[in-house]
């Protein structure tokens, strides 16, 4: 008989964040890159930064909802407009014009995020880093395999997928582009991310300018 499927639940993001930062103890010290998916990892990966005495930033990806069906992904889509589709996209009611129609609605929030959260400068460059990209969870797994794939393109040194949380079928996905997957845990009863944090608050974009503004923790 297989054990009980006791997963974690983290009392919030910093408290995942935390927990992270623990198991990436490695690259301390080592001026590791960390990107938060936003908008929720955002204030973990500025904790994981601080912890690892690293550089903090977004790496900006949208997933592809599904028709009548914002919380369904269906793909995603990175900055430099390439896409991922999902196998399952048509069984969520997808044809090829509402991919096309989503894919141009989601990168235009890409752009509008770039606009807002890093008005003053461009996105800090992966190329030859440790890289940690961090999100507070995979459901999918679409986001995080866009943001591998916009980042694999800039020759980072490493690349590193760290997430509290996630489902089997998402991290089979995303170990094709990452280099390591930091995952600690990923129950059988895996349903939502929300479900393993006690305090899932949502992060607004308030939220998120003030902390790239003011990366560094004391």
């Amino acid at each position: 008989m297989s054990p009980p499927d006791n997963p974690t639940v983290f009392r919030d993001r910093i408290d995942a964040a935390r927990r992270l930062a623990e198991r990436l103890h490695t690259h301390r010290g080592h001026n590791p890159l960390v990107l938060a998916i936003p908008r929720g990892a955002v204030p973990m990966a500025q904790y994981v930064a601080a912890a690892l005495k690293g550089d903090f930033d977004v790496v900006l990806v949208r997933k592809l909802a599904a028709p009548l069906q914002p919380e369904f992904a269906i793909g995603s889509v990175d900055e430099s407009g390439w896409s991922y589709l999902s196998p399952h996209a048509a069984a969520g009611g997808a044809d090829a014009g509402c991919v096309v129609a989503e894919k141009r609605r989601q990168l235009a929030l890409i752009r509008e995020r770039r606009a807002l959260y890093t008005p003053t400068r461009p996105s800090l460059n992966p190329a030859g880093r440790v890289v940690i990209v961090v999100d507070d969870g995979l459901a999918t797994g679409a986001t995080m395999l866009a943001a591998l794939h916009s980042l694999r393109q800039h020759g980072p040194a490493r690349l590193i997928c760290a997430v509290p949380v996630a489902s089997a079928e998402a991290l089979t996905l995303v170990r094709s582009l990452a280099d390591e997957v930091v995952c600690l845990q990923a129950p059988a009863n895996f349903q939502a991310v929300g479900q393993f944090y006690r305090n899932f608050d949502q992060i607004d974009d308030a939220e998120v300018m003030a902390m790239l503004s003011k990366p560094a923790l004391p």
